[in-house]
């Protein structure tokens, strides 16, 4: 028999190469100098696994056919902001590929990246988008319907540690942008609120993947809360489990930041496949790559092939709730701030 967690990892990267096993035309290429080293590697944020594994089957055939070269992209998958400080210490990573723009930031400020890296590629350097989302057991036992439900004292709720996962962080600050407005901006409300919320969850895995397994495979807690790429993946692959997505009233808008890292790709003469590789992402064959895992894409003809597979749902923004990523580091991850705060006697 298969285990649960290698058939998550395997199906959906089956289900996916499936669908694009045909002909498909080949992107082209910014880039078509000499194609450098014959390896990139993507590092990128914990549950992008199969996503990605999807697109390097799409793009190193069509690399090969560009330049003649055969690629092998490596893959490297974990928190977002373990990630981060992974290629700070030494990870020479080409791309990264990551679910926070702050995360990506740290990357610029150190000069691993460009400091206008949202300018290298389109939607600032977003090539697909998400938001915070639920998933519940069969029947929805529990009634739940929104944020509010989260805190409710008959409620667990499972998602990971915000301060090791984008995904969490995410939720930590749609769930306080909701509060902000329940409340009428009254903030110790909005901290009261977070704080409950915090206090709801039994265990804090350090990524999207590990929280997962907790509630599917541990089967602990009500109701999941991820990216809502990821719920609707989790419900195809557990078809016996007759898990339900639930689209709360609003969340938050999750970028999906990519970036080229310079000094790395400088240094290994990689920079033509690495850019090439996150142009892919954007081609119509990897937006839908991306849309058939249940991503937001930005191509509009993509975009209005999938609409039916998409809830509407009202989408608030960092820079409007909380004054941007700079601002919501400061007031609510940094040591010391808003995060640490609510978490001291959760």
């Amino acid at each position: 028999m298969i285990h649960r967690r290698a058939f998550l990892a395997t199906a959906l990267a089956g289900a996916l190469a499936g669908v694009f096993s045909g002909a498909f035309a080949a992107p082209s290429f910014a880039q078509t100098a000499a194609p450098g080293p014959d390896s990139l590697l993507n590092v990128s944020y914990d549950i992008a696994r199969e996503l990605f594994a999807a697109e390097n089957a799409l793009f190193v055939p069509a690399w090969k056919e560009k330049t003649g070269q055969q690629l092998t992209i490596n893959q490297s998958h974990a928190g977002s902001s373990r990630q981060a400080r992974a290629i700070l210490e030494g990870l020479e990573a080409d791309v990264v590929t990551f679910n926070q723009v702050t995360d990506v930031d740290v990357l610029a400020k150190a000069g691993f990246v460009a400091k206008d890296w949202q300018k290298k590629f389109p939607n600032n350097a977003s090539p697909y988008y998400s938001f915070p989302s639920f998933l519940v057991r069969a029947g929805n036992p529990k009634g739940i319907k929104d944020w509010s439900d989260l805190v409710r004292d008959d409620v667990k709720v499972i998602f990971p540690n915000p301060k090791t996962s984008g995904n969490a962080r995410y939720t930590y600050l749609a769930a306080y942008a909701y509060a902000l407005e329940k409340f009428n901006g009254d903030t110790a409300k909005a901290d009261a609120f977070v704080k409950k919320l915090l206090s709801n969850v039994p265990v804090f895995d350090t990524g999207g993947r590990g929280a997962t397994t907790t509630f599917v495979e541990r089967e602990t807690g009500d109701v999941l809360v991820t990216f809502e790429a990821e719920t609707h993946a989790i419900q195809n692959l557990y078809p016996d489990r007759k898990l339900q997505p639930i689209t709360p009233s609003v969340s938050l808008l999750a970028e999906f930041p990519v970036a080229v890292v310079d000094k790395v790709v400088d240094k290994r003469g990689s920079r033509p496949a690495a850019t090439a590789y996150l142009e892919f992402l954007y081609s119509p064959a990897g937006q839908e790559v991306a849309a058939k895992a249940f991503h937001r894409v930005v191509n509009p003809e993509v975009a209005a092939q999938y609409k039916d597979q998409f809830p509407p749902v009202r989408l608030v923004k960092v820079e409007e709730v909380f004054g941007g990523w700079d601002k919501a580091q400061a007031d609510h991850f940094a040591s010391g701030g808003k995060l640490e705060q609510v978490f001291i006697g959760r």
